[in-house]
């Protein structure tokens, strides 16, 4: 059986926030914020039993919630109404722990981006030293005594600290304090403090803040954004086609094809170089050809597929990204690839700097490939953080 046992307060109307909905239960960044809470209470090291203090109309919302976060371990969590105030709502969660549980933590579901460490930093202070625990930060800002508006004088901010939740007790003590309390404090140390029991402080974390207004709800959003993963790994397809042009010599995959017909295009119409380029720039999010190479800039005129290749590998490179692997397929009645397959392959990895595969296949005499009137390809490529 667990000795620790960790309440979660989200009764809070959240009328500031101002979400139409008990504050618990509103999205942060598209997942409810006690949702996000539970996520670093389940993410600590040592097993606790989890009690959720939610709204009487809420219940069923909170329990699939819980169910869905502690998955496995949901036999751990119970969710339980709360009370009129804060402290009504910490006496309830108080009473449905187990017998076994020695010591409590509480939180503030509105502290929803809470790392999991600072669970486990404030278990290890309350086994310790037996004493109340409460996560805090330095003070940065001048602090300011005023009276009616006026500044009286500055208060020496060494001495004072920003304090956080999860804040820990041993559960004896906290709920004789409970039991003694007959006023409201604004935290559970206060409440502890004024029954004459020590409490310490651990550091705490800034991603600890609480949600209270929609300015909060920006910062939480933005932090998330700054913190979620970039993918160190993304593909990206290009697709080109180009009609046959008897009046011009082929080029394809950088190579000159003697004795076939070639290609239309602003430029040398390779189109197995240009559906590489723009398998590359969309793997990278860098757009695609058109945008990047448009037939109206007359540099790229009669431009050989090695130039829009070597551009192309400079912007994937030059935004972070190398380049993985590229796979090519050319859907055409000709030319044939058998012969210079080996060739082709080798002279593209050598301009993508990566290894290119190549194969063909025909459209079995379907649409304009089918009819002969043109070339299609498909290239698919890798590209990965540098």
């Amino acid at each position: 059986m667990p000795i620790v046992g960790i309440i979660v307060v989200a009764a809070g109307s959240g009328a500031r926030l101002g979400a139409g909905q008990p504050k618990a239960f509103a999205d942060v960044d598209g997942v409810p914020m006690l949702e996000r809470a539970l996520r670093g209470v389940f993410g600590s090291v040592e097993p606790a039993q989890v009690v959720v203090v939610a709204p009487a109309s809420h219940l069923d919302v909170a329990r699939s919630i819980c169910d869905r976060v502690a998955g496995v371990a949901s036999g751990a969590v119970s969710v339980v109404a709360g009370g009129v105030t804060r402290q009504d709502s910490v006496a309830l969660g108080l009473q449905a722990l187990d017998d076994s549980v020695e010591i409590v933590l509480v939180h503030d579901a509105a502290r929803a981006l809470t790392p999991s460490a600072l669970f486990d930093r404030v278990v290890g202070a309350v086994a310790a030293s037996g004493h109340g625990i409460i996560p805090s930060l330095p003070v940065s800002d001048t602090i300011k005594r005023v009276a009616e508006r006026s500044v009286v004088e500055t208060v020496d901010r060494s001495s004072l600290v920003h304090v956080q939740t999860p804040q820990g007790f041993p559960r004896e003590s906290l709920v004789a304090a409970y039991a003694e309390a007959n006023q409201e404090f604004t935290d559970d140390a206060a409440l502890y403090s004024n029954a004459g029991d020590v409490v310490d402080i651990v550091d705490g974390e800034p991603l600890a803040f609480k949600i209270t207004t929609p300015w909060d709800l920006a910062r939480a959003e933005n932090v998330l954004a700054e913190l979620r993963p970039v993918a160190s790994i993304r593909t990206g397809v290009g697709i080109d086609v180009h009609a046959y042009d008897p009046g011009e010599p082929l080029w394809l995959g950088g190579l000159y094809w003697p004795d076939e017909v070639g290609l239309a295009g602003h430029s040398d119409g390779d189109a197995m170089c240009h559906a590489i380029c723009d398998a590359l720039l969309s793997a990278a999010g860098l757009g695609d050809i058109g945008g990047r190479f448009g037939t109206d800039d007359p540099r790229f005129a009669g431009a050989h597929g090695e130039v829009f290749l070597a551009e192309t590998l400079a912007l994937v490179t030059g935004s972070g990204w190398t380049v993985g692997n590229v796979s090519v397929q050319l859907i055409a009645k000709h030319p044939r690839l058998g012969a210079r397959r080996t060739e082709l392959e080798h002279h593209l990895s050598s301009l993508v700097d990566a290894p290119v595969s190549v194969s063909a296949t025909t459209s079995d005499g379907l649409g304009f490939t089918g009819r002969a009137e043109g070339v299609a390809v498909i290239a698919t490529a890798l590209v990965q953080r540098a």
